[in-house]
């Protein structure tokens, strides 16, 4: 019976390890909508917009009333004396009578309303608090824009070590086929020892490789976890192959696509800019005009000899008042017109990088047309290559077999072949990449 116990324990810890160990499968499209959603980066862009809209009510409650409360005890362990002049109480002239005013135990309890009546720098204030507010959504945009932008590079990043561990494999088989083969020969006295020495050069060059590309695909993998928000051991698989992945991402139609500058999210961040260089200004401006606070206040005193003020019967001195606060600016010796002369070219400044901006975002259009075409381009000629390389390198392994082919030409056939997969697989990713980027530019999506 306790075996049994001992065995059931056993495997409901096997049971529920496997049910915390969650296995994560994606395409492209689902790791992008996973990552907005759990990026680091994401998450604390959130909350930056989150602060903006905080902010912006920050600011605009510094305008409404504010009740501000306050209560004080004090108990006047020597009280201080007065001397007053003795005909007060009946003395003779020239001498004095020492008095203690009041009682040694003081209690003063109040509350003040204050009320902004007119502030120019609160009003700039306010409408500054709502160009944050925008500048906060369009960063949001942007660190979105980047979170995808770093989800595809990660994944086809993995993909394309995937690829290559596979290829990599196939090729050590055929090395190995090779090698066992030719040192048979050699053996017999049928072949000669180099060319087992530029099988054993070539096989070593593909082992290496194929351990270096083992070590990536872990390491790629643990990238596109970081950039999702996982662990950065979360069992992660792909559900997207490299070739049909690339294939969705050729589409000529896009660079048809007009560019919209309005819904570029660098072309309005630096509108952002200009906005608020432009209430810097007016802020700078607003300091010259005069401020009008009122007030409006209730307390009430209450004295002692003993602390007795919350007994009943104790008298307490009701005071109010009421008043306004005004502050004119007169004369700062050229200090206001300097500071608003500087917000102006600044102002100004942030005009002309506004000018900068959209020319640079049209070059960069122009540059991202370029780079997907050129992509696609080399995309479709690897594959060509490929097919040319594999053809060269199949028939010199026929020839090399029947003694047609020395190892040396045989090594050059399959070397370029290496070469020229390599080419493909890095084309593709080439491919998802620049069509990646391009999106991002005119703002659309796949």
């Amino acid at each position: 019976m306790r075996n049994q116990l001992i065995t059931l324990c056993m495997l409901m810890a096997v049971l529920f390890g496997h049910a915390q160990e969650e296995t994560y499968s994606f395409t492209l499209d689902e790791a992008i909508a996973f990552a907005l959603e759990n990026n680091y980066s994401a998450i604390n862009a959130d909350r930056d917009l989150i602060d903006a809209q905080k902010q912006k009510w920050e600011t605009i409650a510094e305008g409404l009333p504010q009740i501000s409360g306050a209560v004080s005890y004090q108990n006047q362990l020597i009280q201080q004396v007065v001397q007053l002049p003795g005909e007060i109480a009946g003395g003779e002239p020239g001498t004095f009578v020492e008095v203690v005013f009041g009682q040694p135990q003081q209690v003063n309890a109040s509350a003040t309303l204050r009320q902004k009546i007119f502030d120019g720098s609160y009003i700039v204030g306010v409408q500054a608090t709502k160009a944050f507010l925008r500048y906060s959504a369009n960063n949001n945009e942007k660190t979105a824009q980047e979170v995808r932008k770093a989800v595809v590079e990660s994944y086809g990043n993995v993909l394309l070590a995937k690829e290559s561990v596979a290829i990599l494999k196939r090729n050590k088989e055929t090395l190995d086929k090779n090698l066992y083969e030719t040192t048979k020969l050699f053996e017999n006295g049928l072949g000669d020892e180099e060319s087992v020495d530029q099988l054993k050069i070539t096989l070593s060059s593909i082992e290496n490789q194929l351990k270096n590309a083992i070590r990536l695909e872990d390491i790629t993998l643990q990238m596109l976890n970081v950039v999702m928000g996982l662990d950065l051991d979360a069992p992660t698989q792909l559900k997207d192959d490299l070739e049909n992945l690339t294939q969705e991402q050729i589409d000529l139609e896009i660079m048809e696509t007009n560019l919209s500058l309005e819904n570029n999210v660098d072309y309005k961040i630096a509108l952002n800019l200009n906005e608020q260089r432009y209430f810097e200004w007016k802020l700078a401006r607003s300091r010259a005009l005069p401020t009008l606070n009122g007030f409006v206040s209730y307390g009430a005193l209450s004295f002692g000899d003993q602390f007795t003020f919350f007994d009943s019967g104790q008298d307490y001195f009701e005071f109010s008042s009421f008043g306004l606060d005004l502050s004119i600016p007169i004369f700062s010796s050229l200090k206001r017109s300097a500071s608003t002369q500087r917000a102006k070219i600044a102002m100004e400044k942030a005009k002309t990088q506004l000018t900068e901006a959209e020319q640079q975002i049209r070059l960069q259009l122009e540059n991202a047309k370029s780079n997907y075409v050129l992509a696609i381009e080399q995309y479709q000629t690897s594959k060509e290559n490929l097919a040319l390389a594999e053809r060269i390198e199949n028939k010199n392994q026929i020839k090399y077999t029947e003694g047609l082919a020395s190892s040396f030409e045989l090594r050059q056939a399959q070397t370029q072949l290496y070469t020229a997969q390599q080419e493909y697989l890095q084309f593709m990713v080439d491919v998802i990449n620049k069509k990646t980027e391009l999106e991002i530019i005119l703002n659309k999506q796949s």
